[in-house]
């Protein structure tokens, strides 16, 4: 009995979660205040089947503001390797549409306490292998991403507005970043546009103590003066 409620209350958090956001896949996705949505994020890991490898240890982490962040490691490679991607999610008909910064899309569905991955097609996948991810409390992949969005800094804070989702979080403490911005900018106290390879983490804000989501920069950040997330 216990069981099958925990199942449900499991259900029913994903679809709270996922529902908020609107059904349009393509559509712009926005904030919600909905009384459910208490957590910060969500977090799912499993181990999915791999053609050449052990397996790979999928950790899937899915925040309120329509964003999500992917870390998969694959066991027993000839050469152990992590990679992490992160976009925006969305929901259509009973299924969570997670797009990467590439436009690529993969789709899972609920499943129990858990998440089920689907096929290219967003269909199903008949197999043996497990294909399903399980709740758990995990803290944010520290492995590097691709990035690219607008900098700013000033009165000692730098924020990054992301262009694959549109969202903006503040920057970890980086001294030599914030030289670089200063002579990229010039004279002009705007954004800059950024690429660089970082990852995000959870750290207090300076003034409320509350932990909000922050970029750390780990190598190849450049500055793009003259440039914004429409250009080429």
């Amino acid at each position: 009995m216990n069981k099958a409620i925990l199942s449900v209350l499991a259900a029913s958090t994903l679809f709270a979660l996922i529902g908020c956001n609107n059904r349009a896949e393509m559509q712009t996705l926005q904030p919600t205040h909905s009384e459910e949505l208490k957590p910060m994020q969500q977090s799912w890991r499993g181990v999915l089947p791999c053609a050449d490898c052990e397996g790979i240890e999928t950790t899937l982490f899915l925040e309120k503001d329509g964003s999500w962040v992917m870390n998969q490691r694959y066991q027993g490679a000839k050469e152990p390797s992590s990679f992490a991607s992160y976009g925006k999610w969305a929901r259509t008909a009973e299924k969570l549409v997670l797009t990467d910064a590439e436009g690529e899309k993969t789709y899972f569905r609920a499943k129990g306490e858990g998440m089920e991955m689907l096929d290219r097609e967003g269909n199903p996948i008949e197999s043996q292998f497990n294909y399903t991810l399980a709740p758990v409390k995990a803290a944010l992949p520290s492995t590097p991403m691709a990035m690219r969005g607008m900098y700013f800094y000033m009165a000692d804070a730098a924020v990054f507005t992301d262009c694959v989702t549109g969202k903006k979080v503040s920057v970890a403490n980086n001294a030599q970043l914030e030289r670089d911005y200063a002579v990229a900018r010039g004279n002009d106290s705007k954004p800059v546009l950024l690429t660089v390879d970082g990852h995000f983490t959870l750290e207090p804000n300076p003034d409320s103590g509350e932990m909000v989501k922050t970029l750390v920069t780990d190598k190849n950040a450049k500055f793009v003066a003259g440039k914004d997330c429409d250009s080429k």
